[in-house]
């Protein structure tokens, strides 16, 4: 029989609830969402837009053992907390401590959900692993994340996110993490920090309450690597790793090819040399593949397993996978990268569309939100960007966007739409064999459901 992942005596222990309607329940997962609840989970009842209180009878009708609540709401198994948010905290701290296993945690600006999924791969291609859903990486992700941990887990990594100052150092204290990676830094969120160093600082935080002897991972390549390294020093880790293609990187991707199929290179690893592969497209893999491996060996990985395990990494919904749909006289690709932006990605992502072979190359983008009042130069500059990747077409929408668009030269303009409707209506009019089409935009840009409603039309029309 497996062991519950919670009993009620345990929730109890951990959050100091009184316990309604019984004590000998358990759970065997964790849920803040009806919608995605399984039976057996514990319902937590957050309040958020909506308070989930009032959701607790809906709950419990999909299966919910118990709800973790901080007013009594009718009948049925409860344990009552003074707050439910600081409850799962303190049930993500208790798993922590009752749980062996060793911790990595990733933040930084681009590619962390990415660096994180790919830990994950290796941590699993090499025994029990945990590893933070999505990028449950804020105030209540990385409770749930860490409250979720199995009690069997060797390894887990957790990704830790931000949008103001403040932010990194109390999730880091829930986490300790043994491993600290912070990937390449960019002005994502810069409206409310007013320059990249300051943005540095706050990542660097991810090493502010590390386990003993905790290793800091950084990036070799970021001009601010330097300053990085100074800030994991004054935070006293044990040890300071550099991953990337530069030759100072401790774990250095030697080669490196990518194209449509997927990518592979040979890494050096401490001085040894191992070939990798990886299905997924993108120059920007060689650093995050990097990051990963030198993560891994800081949890007891050996350096072969690690490299040979990132093979078995799938594509991230919304982070560039590609998706075939047919078309009279043959197919189209689509990859959906719309699930954030900052002039980085933005660039990363027009290398990996100039990589694919195509009769066209489309590009179909959103607003960079949060980059202050520069945001209207880092839009036009993507203009160079995408002439740089051999894109051949560009849609977008958006009051920023508009300002990349002037920057582009006539042959290059797909069109500007203030409306999102319209632009996928234009977009799925133009769409033909042989392309391939990039949707890419910050979150609010809300470009994500253009490319759901463009998949889910052409699919329809196949």
């Amino acid at each position: 029989m497996t062991e519950p992942l919670w009993t009620a005596m345990e929730i109890a222990a951990a959050t100091g609830a009184a316990l309604i309607d019984g004590n000998d329940w358990q759970a065997n997962g964790i849920s803040i969402d009806t919608r995605t609840l399984r039976p057996g989970d514990l319902f937590v009842a957050l309040h958020a837009e909506r308070d989930g209180h009032d959701f607790v009878a809906k709950a419990y009708a999909a299966g919910a053992t118990g709800a973790l609540v901080d007013r009594r709401v009718g009948s049925g198994p409860q344990a009552l907390v003074d707050d439910s948010l600081l409850g799962l905290a303190r049930m993500g701290v208790r798993a922590r401590e009752r749980v062996d296993a060793c911790r990595a945690a990733v933040t930084g600006s681009v590619g962390k959900s990415s660096v994180k999924e790919a830990i994950a791969a290796i941590f699993r291609a090499v025994g029990s692993a945990h590893a933070s859903e999505k990028s449950y990486n804020n105030h209540w992700g990385v409770p749930l994340s860490l409250a979720r941990m199995p009690k069997g887990a060797k390894r887990a990594v957790f990704e830790l996110g931000m949008n103001h100052a403040g932010e990194i150092a109390p999730l880091t204290e829930m986490v300790r993490p043994h491993v600290g990676v912070v990937t390449r830094l960019a002005p994502a969120h810069i409206e409310a920090f007013g320059s990249l160093e300051d943005i540095a600082a706050e990542k660097a935080q991810i090493w502010s309450a590390m386990a003993d002897n905790g290793v800091a991972i950084l990036p070799a390549d970021d001009p601010l690597g330097d300053l990085l390294a100074d800030l994991a020093k004054a935070h006293k880790v044990s040890r300071i790793v550099r991953f990337g293609v530069s030759p100072g990187a401790d774990v250095r991707v030697t080669r490196f090819e990518t194209g449509a199929d997927g990518s592979s290179g040979q890494m050096d690893i401490f001085g040894q040399s191992h070939d990798f592969s990886l299905q997924v497209s993108g120059a920007h893999w060689a650093g995050n593949a990097a990051a990963a491996v030198a993560a891994a060996l800081f949890c007891g990985v050996e350096a072969k397993d690690a490299a040979a395990a990132l093979a078995n990494l799938e594509p991230l919904p919304g982070r560039g996978g590609a998706i075939k749909v047919h078309l009279p006289g043959g197919e189209a690709t689509l990859l959906d990268d719309a699930y954030n932006a900052n002039p980085v990605s933005m660039a990363a992502a027009f290398d990996t569309l100039g990589v694919w072979p195509a009769k066209r190359r489309i590009a179909v983008l959103g607003d960079m939100l949060e980059l202050g009042e520069a945001a209207q130069h880092y839009h036009e500059m993507l203009a160079w960007s995408l002439q740089n990747a051999g894109i051949d077409l560009v849609f977008c929408t958006g009051p920023l966007m508009h300002a990349l668009y002037q920057s582009l030269p006539e042959a290059r303009r797909g069109g500007w739409y203030e409306n999102i409707d319209d632009l996928q209506q234009s977009v799925h009019k133009i769409v033909t064999p042989g392309d391939v089409v990039l949707f890419k935009g910050s979150n609010g840009s809300k470009i994500h459901q253009i490319a759901n409603a463009l998949k889910r039309a052409l699919q329809d029309e196949a």
